[in-house]
């Protein structure tokens, strides 16, 4: 299982909220943020959750295509992150 999943998993995120959290992912990522902050995820289990993602994005794509979503969204979001910069 890929291990953002297993973390979230691990601290009772039900599927439904996993699912959310990555089709934020997939849409704004700043907003995603906001969401797993608001998971009640202790800050010492968020913090290298975060790096890991920050460090690995492949693991998103991972992720993504493990809840069957959308990748092409993560590339859109992403191109969009860059615009913004």
């Amino acid at each position: 299982m890929n291990p953002i999943i297993q973390t979230l998993k691990d601290h009772n995120v039900t599927d439904e909220k996993v699912a959310e959290v990555f089709q934020a992912l997939t849409q704004n990522p700043l907003a995603a943020m906001a969401i797993i902050q608001g998971l009640g995820i202790p800050q010492e289990k968020l913090q290298p959750m975060m790096m890991m993602v920050m460090s690995n994005p492949d693991l998103i794509k991972q992720a993504v295509e493990e809840l069957g979503l959308d990748f092409s969204k993560v590339e859109a979001a992403k191109a969009q992150l860059q615009e913004n910069q």
